[in-house]
């Protein structure tokens, strides 16, 4: 028979089981934690001895026995430093443990992000991949450092006060203890509740943090399009949202400590009334003792409840950091590491179709790049150009054929040494904001001398404009080469892909950018540096590619075409057609 459980009990357990994962991360720490608890527990023993002091000095005032009452302020002073002690060593030791843990978990996501497959970056907003690195991990801290810290350290007081409660009388202990059930109904209803407030807290941060990176990012295209407005808009309709999601937390919480006091205070006027009637033989020691105890149990009581709070928010910030941890990295089962390669490139009958996509974006594609040729991969956007180059450093894993490196397929190779065999240069040029140097040496490419970064960037024919920078190749470039000319950064991109002198090179209209000087420039250049290097090019500018070796082209996912520049016109097919509407319309306009 099978047993049905309810959402409520799996979102519990589900609860549960991520803050013990969380909590996994402490036994690294586990000594440090140790000491903490041990500051906590003499700070915990502390609570019950003022009442056990109060105690003793009623009593004494009451017998008329005064001969050690002038030890109780010197023994409460001691208190009162062991209470301090107990509290800074808790305190400390627990911060420690805390921030071990934060720091830990931010570097593990971090470096799972560059493990992560192309695919993943794709279907996934980059704010919320931002927010959940700074935002969700600022929340685990809450959980991991404030909360686990009132945890054991008020636990450990309320418990001490309990069991004091129970030393001095254990039925109306009990029955000061009868109010439980309610107040851990509570806690339960209310942290349900903050769980699913905080989890739209948290998404509406992303939401938040996505808007306004692409504000940075792209603000000139909103000033050209008179997109202010609608920015200005969007950006308030998320922080409202945010707002009332977090008006509705606030509420939950403050209605939640007024409500707790409510049920506890029933409880103590309940205790108070049988202490009365019921501890008729006690001495007024005891009877003030006893309600001091009691009285103090609310505060720790309270600060759990709390920590609850922070605890939820923490639980819902670590359940989507550990969704991401959980995500498989990309597949890199190959054990193959040569080398160098010799450059050989065969695809054979490769299919692809991207996630989520209804049709194939590579339909069969079969041919063969010799060590050192130049292979150019043209047709209209859409062909499937772009995505054939993506499949070589295996940015997205094929679905059917082969693709074969030197005779051997690249799932056989070992992700970082494939990569290390293929230099790419794509459209949209990626630069880091450091100096121009580093951008060319960039990655495994740190620790070259200076003389072959001066070397690449000759070679890419960016030394020219370098010299006239303030620091030449010392300059810092700013976020993405915001300071240099969309030329400049297609030449310090060809520059890095020259100094990392792989066996392939990968074009992605790597020279669509360039002014006509530069291209001629670069394409000198190239004419002696791909000698010896297998080239596969994507071009939308014909007159780029008339010497390459193969022309492929390409349309809705197939090749339609291949030979030389010659041949190809001489088909007068696709290639002729789209070698006919360039020239004409560059004719066109020059007259």
């Amino acid at each position: 028979m099978k047993i049905f459980k309810s959402k409520k009990q799996n979102k519990t357990k589900t609860g549960y089981l991520v803050y013990k994962r969380l909590l996994s991360y402490v036994r690294p720490y586990k000594s440090w934690f140790f000491f903490s608890i041990i500051g906590f527990l003499i700070y915990a023993a502390t609570q019950p001895l003022f009442a056990a002091i109060l105690k003793h000095i009623i009593d004494s005032l009451q017998s008329g026995s005064r001969e050690d009452v002038g030890l109780m302020p010197l023994l409460f002073i001691g208190l009162i430093l062991l209470r301090g002690t107990g509290s800074y060593l808790g305190n400390y030791f627990i911060a420690k443990v805390s921030t071990s843990i934060v720091h830990a978990l931010r570097c593990e996501i971090f470096n799972h992000y560059t493990g992560l497959p192309t695919n993943y970056f794709d279907s996934n907003n980059s704010g919320y991949m931002m927010s959940r690195i700074t935002h969700n991990v600022g929340e685990v801290t809450q959980a991991t450092t404030d909360s686990v810290q009132i945890v054991i350290k008020e636990g450990l007081t309320a418990l001490g006060l309990v069991l004091y409660l129970f030393y001095m009388n254990w039925l109306l202990t009990l029955a000061f203890l009868s109010v439980t059930p309610f107040i851990v109904w509570l806690v339960k209803y209310v942290s349900k509740r903050l769980r699913s407030l905080s989890k739209d807290i948290q998404n509406s941060i992303g939401n938040l943090t996505h808007i306004t990176s692409e504000l940075v990012s792209g603000h000139r295209i909103v000033r050209s399009y008179g997109g202010e407005e609608y920015e200005k808009n969007r950006f308030k309709d998320s922080s409202q949202f945010h707002r009332r999601q977090s008006l509705k937390l606030a509420a939950t919480s403050a209605l939640h400590g007024p409500l707790l006091q409510l049920i506890i205070s029933i409880a103590l006027a309940g205790l108070m009334y049988l202490s009365l009637t019921l501890m008729q033989e006690a001495t007024a020691g005891e009877f003030v003792a006893f309600l001091t105890a009691a009285f103090l149990l609310p505060r720790p009581i309270r600060q759990l409840s709390d920590a609850n709070s922070k605890i939820q928010k923490g639980v819902v910030a670590a359940e989507s950091l550990f969704a991401i941890l959980d995500e498989p990295v990309e597949n890199d089962s190959g054990e193959y590491e040569p080398k160098n390669c010799r450059g050989r490139i065969e695809f054979k009958n490769v299919r692809f179709k991207y996630q989520g996509a209804e049709s194939e974006a590579l339909k069969g594609i079969s041919f063969t790049v010799e060590p050192g040729q130049t292979v150019a991969l043209v047709g209209a956007s859409g062909g499937g150009k772009s995505t054939l180059i993506n499949l070589l450093p295996r940015f997205y894993e094929y679905s059917s054929g082969q693709i074969l490196l030197d005779g051997v397929d690249i799932t056989a190779y070992k992700l970082e040494n494939l990569r290390r065999q293929i230099a790419v240069v794509t459209q949209q040029i990626t630069l880091f904001n450091d100096t121009v140097a580093n951008n060319i040496a960039y990655g495994a490419l740190q620790g070259v001398s200076l003389e072959s970064v001066e070397q690449a960037a000759k070679d890419a024919y960016a030394m020219k404009f370098i010299q006239k920078m303030p620091k030449g190749l010392q300059t810092e470039i700013g976020e993405n080469g915001v300071k240099l000319s969309g030329g400049q950064k297609q030449r310090l991109a060809l520059a890095r892909a020259l100094l990392k002198n792989a066996p392939v090179l990968i074009l992605d209209e790597a020279t669509s950018a360039l002014d006509t000087e530069s291209e001629r420039y670069i394409q000198k250049a190239l004419q002696n540096i791909l000698t010896n290097r297998t080239t596969i090019v994507v071009a939308h500018r014909l007159s780029t590619i008339e010497n390459a070796d193969v022309i492929l082209v390409m349309d809705n996912g197939q090749i339609v075409e291949q030979g030389s520049h010659k041949e190809l016109l001489a088909k007068n097919g696709h290639y002729a057609r789209l070698y006919d509407m360039q020239f004409n319309g560059e004719t066109n306009m020059a007259v």
